[in-house]
This record gives C-alpha cells, structure tokens and sequence, in this order.
C-alpha cells in the first residue's frame, strides 16, 4: 500500500503543471530555486536557497512571526534568568517526527528536549563543519557536568547556559540552524541525512529528482493549528524545479507554471515594473506583487587600519575624503533609475529600514549635498579633487551599474574612480583577507537584531577570523558594543544601539546605498502568503484558490 500511496502522489504532484496549463488549480505551490539546493540538512543551511526549504521541513524551539517577534513554535514558553546567562525551555508534547524506517514500526516519535541537546551539540561537531557553529559562541564552557553548556532536565525541559549575558540570543534559536533533527535518523544516514532529512514541518521530504526536481508532501500529523483549529498546512505538497536561466524561469512563470518569481532580474525588470516600482498594469489581471522592507543594506566599505595602508599613498584613510564621496552622489536619483524604486535610498544608518524595534529616524545620515562634497575635498587638502590622484573601487558585474552611477556622480567634484571587475570567490576572498581599500559589499541579516549589523564593526571580529572587514577600531564603541549585548531593557539598549549606528556614520566608514526591498510576484490564486523581512516563505498558511 505504501508503494501505491507514494506513486499516486508523484503522479499527482508531476501533473500539477498539465493540469494548470488546462485551467485547474492544483493544490500544490511550485517555484524554481536557479542556484540549486545542495543540503537540506539544517547545520548546512547558510544560503537562502537551502534555508527555504528547509524551513519546510523543520522547527525550531522558537520562531519568528510575520513581524519578526520571537514567539513559541516546539517551545510552548520560556524563562530568562534575570542576569541573562540562563534560558529553560519548556517544551510541546505534542511534536513527532516524520516517519523513517529506523523508528519503530517506521513511525516518527516524539521530540524531547534530548532531542535539542543532540542537536546543538552536533552543530558543535567539527566532524559536521556546520557554518553555524558562531551561533553558539556564548554558550557557557564552565559547567563540569554539562560543559557545553545544554542539558535536558526532562523530556519536556530543556536548559541552556551562556558564559556572558547576550541579549539577542533568543532569536538566534530561531534560524535554522537550531531547528531539531532525531539522532537515530542522522546515525542512520550519516552523510547522506541532508538529502533524505526528516524534520517536524508541515512538509516532508518526498523526492530529489537531481537538477530536475524536488519534491515536499503534506505533513498530516503537523502540530500547529490556525486560529480556527484547522491544522496547518493547507497545501497538498511543494516542488522545487531548478532552472538555472532567469528568462527562463520568468517565462514558466508567464506559463503558469510557477506560483513565485522572488525578486526581479534586470532581464525582465521593466517588463514586470513601471518606473515607479509598480507592477506593470497590464498583468494586473494575471499577478499580484507584493513587497516590504528586506533585512539587507547595500554599501561601499573603507579599509580604515593604518596597518594595514600606506596614509600617505590611501587619501581613504582621510575622513573628510569619505565623507566627501558620502556626500557626492544622489542616492534618491540612483534608486529611481537604476532599481526603479526597488528599495529605500540609504539616508540613515546601517541598520536598514524592516529591523523591529529600531526607529531609522534617529540617525542622521548623509544626504547628496554638491557644495558639502566639495568643503569636505577642501578640509581634507584635496580642493576639488586636486592631488587625490585615482581612487580604485572594487566591485562584481552584478552591481556595476550602481558604481558606474557613483563613478560619474564623484567625477563631478574632482574624485576620479577607477572600477575593478572582481569574481565572486575571488572578490570575497580580497575581501576577508583585508586587500581591497574600497569595496562594494553587502549584509544580509540571519537574525532580526540590529546587533548582526553593528558586530561588523567590534574590533574582536576583525577579519579574517570575523566579519570586521574595514577593520574599524574604537575602545568607545567597543564598549559600548559589550555593553547593549548585556542589557535585557529594550529602552535602554536601543539608545545604545542608536549610538553606535551614529558613530559609524559619523566616521564615514561605510556608504550606504540602499536598503533592499523583497519582492514576490504571485498568481491571483495564491492566499495568505505572508512577506517578512528577513524573506523567509512560510508555506504552511499559503492557499490556493479555485
């Protein structure tokens, strides 16, 4: 029976794209994932293209909701000791895992708080080489007993220790990373458990067809419910086809064939988008975009060490050179024409627009100003440009549009750019290791705390052990940096926050570009499918229409 059942579905799930082409609504959601997948094992799950799916298949202790709070997902609540370093999670009896042959009678059993120790400490195993290990870097190291800091009291108690107080910490549990995996079924498959995961979600793993498909089916025992007591998910199942051309993809899409076009490609960007942003009106009866705010600032970075740079040759290492160029280009006109309104123009800080409990409107950033621009050339020795000699920006393709704009925008007050055309790995590689003076970069965050962006510049996470990359250094704001992690008052910490994103701006050691938009493009029959900003797709609440 279970043979019959399993053909059944993928004769079902296969035909979903025929059975559209001839009008019916299938109940399956279908989008195309150009960079593949390459894990579904959530310790591998770096990338946005492993993440999605693997939110399909797995919880965690805590989650996020469309507001990005922290809320209980297999943790049903929680309590924080007052100094911070103590968390116990008390955990739902209600969560099994999908079934796999080695559970008995082949039937996935309840998930304890055993279950998490297993798993934190497997992010922990070098044999893993997990990318996530960082999220457990404040984990206590000083109990005898327990000396990684978790331990389960029970099956439905879970404790976790930290050696420093750190106040995001609750919404690091949320990425995935830390969502749970049963030990028997990793034992079992050992290195091939991330293409044959079982989790707790909404979806199971059905199918990896390589290069072609991949394919989730409905979790029927899944433990969350709807407001009304309807158990979640309302879809039939997901496939994830791996088209790597985006015009090809766009003209599935067009076809019907896919329910989400995630972003825009410049390919088809104004095919889709009026120049004002909007969805072109003449698929208004086909389409429906929507978009909020994205948890990503796009800048240009300074190398700020005077190690690490001749003074005498870099005129970067001169603030008022910085913030000459901060000031030298419009930033409003560079997203109307290049991104059509694709995004918020950069005029505050790095912590971009989306973030909870972070109002932007406290900072003061840099507007374009062409007579501020060439006051700050003049203080810094270089009236109009005179002696700066070329000032090298480093670059990849995807964002020569943008560099070639602030290139023809500087040139105007004096400062001559030269571009440089740099690989992916390679660009990334100069990057960490400290050999570019000016380069495009950009951050994305894994958690929704202002804190993933002002870590950037702690002296401790200098490159290349940490993801300070311009090398700034000040005792104040590492103090300050020390001080808002230990802080459990929100009030308190967030002037604190304030702060530090002000004295990043005011050395000029960044230029912000832009904070990113999400856009989805969605059939007219997809229902509740909730955006967010940190651009996660939650398909357990999605419906499709007749």
């Amino acid at each position: 029976m279970r043979i019959i059942y399993f053909f059944v579905t993928l004769l079902f799930i296969f035909s979903c794209s025929d059975t559209n082409r001839q009008g019916v609504v299938s109940n399956v959601f279908r989008y195309n994932e150009s960079v593949g997948v390459g894990s579904l094992d959530p310790a591998k799950a770096r990338t946005k293209s492993q993440i999605w799916p693997v939110h399909q298949l797995f919880n965690g202790l805590v989650q996020m909701d469309d507001s990005l709070n922290v809320v209980a997902c297999i943790a049903k609540n929680w309590e924080i000791s007052d100094d911070g370093l103590s968390y116990t999670f008390h955990l739902r009896n209600d969560v099994s895992f999908h079934n796999h042959e080695v559970f008995p009678e082949g039937k996935g059993r309840i998930v304890t708080a055993f279950d998490f120790v297993y798993s934190f400490r497997r992010i922990l195993d070098p044999e893993i080489s997990s990318p996530g290990r960082w999220v457990f870097q404040h984990i206590s190291d000083k109990n005898p007993i327990y000396p990684d800091g978790f331990y389960a009291l029970n099956d439905s108690t879970l404790k976790i220790e930290l050696k420093e107080a750190f106040s995001p910490f609750l919404s690091l549990l949320s990425i995935p990373y830390c969502y749970v995996v049963p030990k028997e079924v990793c034992e079992f498959e050992k290195e091939n458990f991330g293409r044959n995961p079982v989790g707790t979600g909404p979806f199971r793993f059905k199918l990896w067809r390589e290069d072609e498909k991949l394919i989730f089916v409905k979790n029927d025992n899944y433990f969350e419910k709807d407001e009304n007591g309807q158990r979640y998910p309302y879809l039939d199942g997901v496939v994830i086809s791996f088209i790597k051309d985006k015009q090809s993809e766009f003209m599935e899409f067009l076809l019907g064939n896919l329910d989400l076009l995630s972003g825009v490609h410049p390919s088809y960007k104004d095919e889709l988008l009026t120049r004002s942003g909007d969805l072109n009106p003449k698929y208004k009866d086909e389409f429906q975009l929507n978009s909020q705010a994205y948890l990503n600032t796009e800048y240009l970075a300074f190398l700020v060490d005077p190690e690490l740079s001749d003074s005498l040759k870099n005129p970067l290492l001169n603030i008022n050179v910085r913030k000459a160029i901060n000031y030298g280009f419009d930033r409003k006109k560079m997203i109307k024409y290049l991104r059509n309104n694709i995004g918020e123009p950069a005029l505050k800080g790095m912590v971009p627009t989306g973030m909870p409990l972070y109002n932007q409107s406290d900072i003061n950033g840099y507007h374009y100003n062409h007579d501020t621009a060439l006051h700050f050339l003049n203080k810094a020795g270089y009236p109009k440009g005179q002696g700066l000699g070329i000032v090298e920006l480093t670059t990849t393709a995807d964002y020569l549009d943008l560099c070639e704009y602030i290139q023809f925008e500087l040139q105007k007050i004096g400062i001559e750019i030269k571009l440089d055309l740099s690989t992916g790995a390679a660009f990334r590689n100069l990057v960490a290791n400290s050999n570019l003076d000016f380069f495009r970069a950009s951050w994305i965050a894994d958690y929704p705390d202002p804190e993933s962006y002002l870590s950037l510049f702690y002296t401790g996470n200098f490159s290349p052990a940490g993801p300070n990359y311009t090398h700034f250094s000040s005792p104040g704001y590492d103090s300050l940096y020390v001080l808002s992690n230990r802080i459990q008052d929100i009030e308190t910490r967030e002037r604190i926050l304030f702060q530090m994103d002000q004295m990043i701006i005011d050395n000029a050691v960044i230029v912000p570009l832009y904070y990113d938009q999400v856009l989805r493009f969605t059939p007219l029959c997809i229902e509740n499918f909730p955006t967010n900003p940190l651009n996660l797709i939650k398909l357990k609440s999605v419906r499709k229409k007749e």
